[in-house]
Order: C-alpha cells, then sequence, then structure tokens
C-alpha cells in the first residue's frame, strides 16, 4: 500500500511506507530473531501453566492432555532452570477417514522456569496423571542463623 496516493505525505507515512517496502528483507538482517527461536517462542506461549508455592515445595502445573509419559520431558539447565519440554504427534489417519476439523495443536512444546535459590534441584519429582503434568520442586532448609563467633582476649 502507497500512502502517498492517497495523499498522506508525511514523514511519519513515508516511513512507515519505506519499513513495509523492507519487511521482506527483515529475514536477511542478523539481529531478527532467527526460525529456531520464533518457534520455540511459539512453543512456550502456547503451553500455559500455573504455580504454586507451599510451605515446603513449588508445584508446576501443566495440562498435558493426550500424552504419554514418554513423549514428556523435565530437565534442569544451568542449575536454577526447569525445562519442560515435549512433542504432541498427529494421530495416523485410518483408512477411509479425514479430517473435517483439525483445532488440537500438535507440534513440540517448552516451557523454561528460572528456579528460586532455595530450590532443591536434586529433589525434583514429575507425575503425570489425567493429561495434567504436576511438577513438584522441594524447597532447600532455611540456612541457620550464623552464631557470633567469640574472641578470647589474651593478656599481653
Amino acid at each position: 500500500m502507497d500512502f502517498r496516493i492517497m495523499g498522506l505525505d508525511s514523514p511519519l507515512f513515508n516511513t512507515l511506507q519505506h519499513m513495509m517496502d523492507h519487511s521482506d528483507d527483515m529475514e536477511k538482517i542478523p539481529s531478527a530473531p532467527s526460525k529456531v527461536y520464533v518457534r520455540d517462542a511459539k512453543a512456550m506461549a502456547a503451553t500455559p501453566a500455573d504455580i504454586k508455592e507451599y510451605p515446603k515445595s513449588y508445584v508446576f502445573i501443566v495440562d498435558m492432555p493426550g500424552l504419554k509419559s514418554g513423549d514428556i520431558k523435565v530437565q534442569v539447565e544451568d542449575d536454577n532452570v526447569l525445562l519442560i519440554s515435549g512433542e504432541r504427534k498427529r494421530e495416523e489417519e485410518k483408512e477411509g477417514a479425514k479430517y473435517v476439523r483439525m483445532e488440537r495443536r500438535v507440534g513440540k512444546f517448552m516451557r523454561k522456569f528460572t528456579l528460586p535459590e532455595n530450590a532443591n534441584t536434586d529433589a525434583i519429582s514429575a507425575v503425570c496423571q489425567d493429561g495434567v503434568l504436576t511438577v513438584t520442586v522441594e524447597k532447600l532448609p532455611p540456612p541457620e542463623p550464623k552464631k557470633p563467633k567469640t574472641i578470647e582476649v589474651k593478656v599481653a
């Protein structure tokens, strides 16, 4: 769309026109997001989660309808990032059947959560039941307060 044809010939509209003309060139710009980044961002946005904090643990709840536990991976990266990922595969079409409408999401999904400092990454459990993944991360016990150190004073 050329704004100049419509009689809009201001610097703002010229800038917009310039941006629209060069939108195809964005893929060639090194600072533009990569296809992998865009794919991962979409996968993260499409995987909602609830997080609860209890006195002794953090609980992450993610809906995973129709997935088997073998389709889901729960990992810890960089000692404090919880990564939940997997893939929902399309069902194989049976002979004589075809999709009339396909609304359920298929493909990869992923979520990353930065864990708090008091999360015990050695005590993580994951259970998938009735299409709901529940990941429990135990908390580390609070550090004991340091006792003051008494230094004996000697007579010189």
